[in-house]
């Protein structure tokens, strides 16, 4: 390890040492006299509410519909920054803080200095921890979060509290771990879980055991059939469109995975990815880590998050307006009520609680609003920054003042802007940008910057400031029109925006010794999350989360926990 690296790593820690103990917001309700033994954080990547309001008819008696039944929904949740992706939504969703303040403010983003792109966890530092050719600059680790989470002030305060991370992208596994837990990810080089070398040496006995046996190629040849009628699915994109991307199975359902390849492989492991069977993946073992791991098992209270990543590669890949993303959410829901019918027997049904949150929402696919009569398409940004360019070099004498786009933000050249009148630059680019079809508005670095309350006429200001983090941000904030995203391929959708379908989110609890049933139209927060969980597990607050408690009704009556059917020592 690097001495950069090692005193990096040294302050992060040494920042977690000095958290505060100074409630946000006073507790609301009465919670059990214990924490719960096990906290249960599942994000479900790529899943807007509206989503789970519209399929509620169609849930099964248990999965999703526990949470309305038993447990409380929020269903007015939004996120409050601008770049809406999967690691900002991650981050901000265990640490209680907004990108301005974590610094993950996208999947990738430029380097300031040098335009470089830089990977949201990379860490050419530490390495895969498996056999899988990799580059020899690839590498993972949460370095470049720069707040703890939630299960990183438990950690604080209970070192021997198990956090653990799981999901099918390193960021959807790695962010919610925090700095303090322990990754696995899926990796569809190999089909295989496998962790970063920043956590351990090697990998447990008991991960080599579930890869030798439930790895993805199980899922080979197998078919992924509508779970219900055609009737049920009137109100979906029927399938197979022109504008749909289309996995190794073809766009249409019923498909047989591993159709078009000859044998399992890197492409055959991403479409496992893009269909029910990658979250059967991910759930199989997290039940592996809760057993193995003893989660839930003592009187020192645990986490597990587990991103299920699937959705999300279904609603790029087909919209999710689509009939096959909405079959997936309903094959999930059957997936999750068996998974939390294990949770009531390995760990007690009165012992854990369940939360349920989205990274981000996400846009029906354009072609799909246009036939509904609602502005949509597509912008060519490689064209329209070309085209930037070039308006930037008539008016300014300089070729390529503009690098590129770096999360939600467009980044100039740092040297060349210095000899210019920057502000000049960035007001020309804004001016040309917001005149192309499909471009929303933009704000400059100035703008970004500035404390003081957006106007009336600056829409989006707030988000796009929310997002913002200097060393990591261009010079320019910008967002598509409604309804339009970036990129001319005909591929399903995507997200990113500031607009209400990328912000919202499922906002789910469940947990009947400290959590009583309500539906809630209060407009909430995903910052809310980290603090509301906090306040369950009896840990001291983050303090420089944004978000505040959650007012959770108590239960009706005090359940007498279940005891499970084993318990082991730690």
């Amino acid at each position: 390890m690097s001495c950069p690296t090692m005193l990096l790593r040294a302050l992060t820690l040494a920042t977690l040492s000095l958290l505060g103990a100074e409630a946000q917001t006073k507790p609301q309700g009465k919670l059990q006299d214990a924490p719960p033994r096990l906290v249960v954080l599942l994000v479900v990547d790529g899943l807007p509410m509206r989503q789970v309001q519209s399929l509620r008819p169609q849930f099964g008696t248990d999965g999703l519909r526990r949470f309305y039944d038993q447990g409380t929904v929020f269903t007015q949740a939004h996120y409050a920054h601008a770049h809406t992706v999967t690691a900002a939504g991650h981050a901000t969703l265990a640490t209680g803080a907004y990108p301005q303040r974590h610094g993950v403010v996208g999947n990738e983003w430029l380097n300031r200095a040098s335009g470089a792109s830089v990977y949201n966890t990379e860490d050419r530092a530490h390495r895969y921890l498996d056999n899988a050719a990799t580059p020899p600059d690839a590498g993972t680790s949460p370095k470049n979060l720069l707040l703890p989470t939630f299960g990183d002030q438990l950690r604080q305060q209970q070192p021997q509290a198990k956090v653990i991370g799981i999901s099918g992208k390193d960021r959807g596994a790695i962010l919610p771990a925090g700095h303090r837990g322990t990754a696995y990810l899926y990796r569809s080089e190999t089909g295989r879980i496998t962790s970063s070398s920043y956590y351990m040496a090697q990998l447990p006995a008991w991960v080599h055991a579930f890869n030798a046996k439930f790895n993805a190629d199980r899922f080979w040849q197998q078919r992924w059939s509508p779970l219900l009628p055609a009737v049920a699915y009137a109100q979906s994109t029927p399938d197979d469109q022109a504008w749909m991307g289309s996995a190794g199975f073809g766009k249409a359902l019923p498909a047989t995975l591993g159709a078009g390849h000859e044998a399992p492989g890197p492409r055959f492991y991403t479409d496992v990815l893009t269909s029910p069977f990658g979250d059967e993946l991910l759930l199989d073992f997290a039940r592996a880590a809760i057993r193995h791991e003893g989660l839930g098992q003592d009187e020192v209270p645990d986490v597990l998050s587990i991103s299920l990543s699937s959705h999300d590669y279904i609603n790029h890949t087909f919209g999710p307006d689509s009939r096959l993303s909405n079959d997936h959410l309903l094959q999930l829901d059957r997936l999750l009520a068996r998974f939390f019918q294990d949770l009531d027997r390995e760990v007690g049904s009165g012992r854990y609680v369940l939360a349920l949150a989205s990274d981000h929402g996400f846009l029906d696919s354009p072609e799909a609003r246009v036939q509904k009569g609602l502005p949509g398409g597509r912008v060519p940004l490689p064209a329209a920054l070309s085209a930037l360019n070039r308006h930037l070099e008539d008016e300014f004498a300089v070729k390529r003042l503009v690098h590129g786009l770096s999360a939600g933000t467009l980044l100039f050249d740092v040297q060349a802007l210095q000899k210019l009148d920057a502000a000049a630059v960035q007001r020309s680019a804004a001016r040309f940008l917001t005149q192309l079809e499909g471009m929303g508005g933009s704000y400059t670095e100035a703008e970004l910057e500035s404390s003081q309350p957006p106007r009336a006429d600056q829409p989006h200001l707030q988000a796009l400031r929310l997002s913002y983090f200097r060393e990591r941000s261009g010079q320019l904030g910008l967002y598509p029109a409604e309804g339009w995203l970036y990129g001319s391929r005909l591929t399903g959708s995507t997200h990113g925006s500031p607009w209400a379908y990328d912000q919202e989110l499922p906002l789910l609890f469940w947990g009947p010794s400290w959590i009583g049933q309500a539906v809630s139209t209060q407009r909430v927060q995903a910052v809310d999350l980290a603090p509301t969980l906090l306040r369950l597990l009896q840990a001291p607050p983050l303090p420089q989360a944004q978000g505040q408690v959650l007012p959770l009704p108590a239960p009706q009556r005090k359940q007498r926990p279940k005891t499970p059917p084993r318990a082991q020592a730690r």
